[in-house]
């Protein structure tokens, strides 16, 4: 097949979408750009599909279902290995796309951004291969089977790791799918999308329709040959995907906002909960739904954790995003970025103890939608910035006197994804962990684990990402009784 975007360059207009296995003229004029947020330059133009794109794309998909639904297992596996192996191989170029789309540095990108991604990739093969799709309970079979079409609506800020988190198990589990990425951010799904059909993945069993959600995602959600929606967003969009697919009575799986807590115990080495927590909490500039924003400490440490805060975030370096010492890119978007200057502005108008940071570009960077990391102490829990998601480089310090309180404060959140806990006493640590509403637990900063179920309490969604729980989301359980007689 023609590959369409084999190298970037300024300016290119991308006005095709993938369905059905060939890259066809959407039925649009619109177009959107691509803002390189580093230099607020136009680097490209991504067509926004049409609800008639959407329905062509849906048929293809509906098309492939019984073929690939049929498909063996083993040649599933093999078939997603190779895109895992193309993934690896086409690194840089996804590395570069990335930085580019949404301004992530590109050591983060080379680092985090494509191996995570690929990681997705690697363990649904993994766990298609020794996944039981049929066992006896008694006399009754209990079969699993693929839900069938699957619409996937993906955000901008982990714009390719989040598409193979929902790609993968979607393809494993034997269903088709319609992947709308973000409009902000579609340069790493178009490489994507040309990594699956080099990958050899049959002609509709992956389809690609870029466009906004008001259009394209809305049509995805109401459509009625759409068996489930997920999507990973704001609350406020999966809201509005969920409203639309009540209708058709579709499964619907959330991955929406977070306002992650970061209990720092009283017994903990502050030199080692402190400094990862920062990093945390700043990880891809903030922009992570995840990301560990409030960090609640001890009263009687709360000076020696402000001084270890700021000594760690004055080690960032912020600048452009494809110099090898850059830790931090700018923030993805302009609506983002004015998002993060308008909370950084509430938490000084608040109050707060502004440690380091606040408003404004840092010094020397007047162009791009660059930020300072920012760090607020003496927070308390009624501040907007200890409950709204600013989805930025900025920091929360809340003191707590007792550790019923830390835990009332950690779980004080309308939001309930990701939460960790620090501490040297593993049982109390432990404990902790385990009465905060959160669908996501991390004790002392372990490594990153793709076989670890994510998803959110609350208003952070429903369903749940990533190992085997990811790919179940994407099957029906049906009982079949008297499978096997007396």
């Amino acid at each position: 097949m023609t590959d369409p975007i084999s190298h970037l360059s300024a300016s290119r207009r991308f006005d095709r979408i993938l369905v059905g296995g060939h890259w066809i003229e959407s039925l649009s004029t619109g177009t959107a750009p691509v803002i390189d947020p580093a230099n607020e330059e136009t680097i490209a133009e991504i067509v926004l599909a049409t609800r008639e794109d959407v329905d062509a794309a849906v048929s293809a998909a509906r098309g492939a279902f019984p073929g690939w639904a049929a498909t063996p297992v083993a040649e599933r596996a093999r078939l997603l290995l190779r895109v895992h192996e193309l993934i690896l191989e086409r690194a840089d170029i996804l590395a570069q796309a990335i930085s580019r789309e949404m301004g992530a540095a590109m050591t983060f990108a080379r680092t985090a951004q494509v191996p995570f991604a690929a990681e997705h990739v690697r363990v649904a093969a993994e766990n298609l291969a020794a996944y039981p799709f049929l066992h006896m309970r008694g006399t009754t079979a209990i079969a699993r089977e693929p839900i069938g079409v699957c619409g996937l609506i993906t955000p901008w800020n982990w714009p390719l790791y989040q598409i193979t988190a929902k790609v993968a198990p979607a393809l494993a589990a034997g269903c088709t799918v319609v992947l709308k990425p973000s409009e902000l951010a579609p340069l790493s799904a178009l490489l994507f999308a040309e990594i699956v059909c080099d990958a050899g993945i049959p002609a509709g069993v992956f389809n690609l329709v870029s466009g906004t959600g008001p259009e394209v995602g809305e049509a995805l959600s109401a459509h009625p040959d759409i068996d489930m929606i997920s999507i990973t967003g704001s609350t406020r969009a999966g809201v509005l995907v969920s409203k639309s697919a009540a209708d058709t009575v579709k499964r619907v799986a959330l991955e929406l906002g977070g306002k992650s807590p970061n209990v720092i115990l009283p017994d903990a080495d502050l030199n080692k909960a402190v400094p990862p927590g920062v990093a945390s909490s700043c990880r891809n500039v903030g922009q992570s739904c995840s990301a560990p924003t409030r960090m609640i400490v001890p009263r009687d440490r709360l000076a020696e954790v402000e001084r270890i805060a700021a000594e760690t975030a004055a080690q960032f370096v912020v600048g452009d995003p494809r110099d090898e010492r850059t830790t931090h890119g700018p923030i993805a978007n302009r609506a983002q970025f004015e998002r993060v200057q308008y909370m950084i502005g509430v938490g000084i108008s608040e109050g707060a103890k502004l440690l380091c940071g606040g408003t404004g570009k840092p010094e020397g960077l007047e162009c791009g939608y660059f930020a300072k990391p920012t760090i607020f102490s003496e927070v308390t829990t009624e501040m907007a910035i200890a409950q709204e998601e600013v989805f930025g480089p900025v920091l929360v310090i809340i003191p707590y006197d007792s550790i019923e309180e830390a835990v009332a404060i950690a779980n004080d959140t309308i939001y309930g994804l990701g939460a960790h806990v620090q501490g040297t006493d593993m049982e109390q640590a432990r404990a902790v962990a385990g009465r905060i509403r959160s669908g996501q637990v991390l004790i002392n900063y372990p490594a990153w684990d793709p076989q670890a179920p994510f998803g959110g309490y609350k208003r952070s969604g429903n369903g749940r990402e990533y190992g085997i729980e990811g790919m179940e989301e994407f099957l029906e359980v049906k009982a079949i009784l008297g499978y096997e007689p007396d």
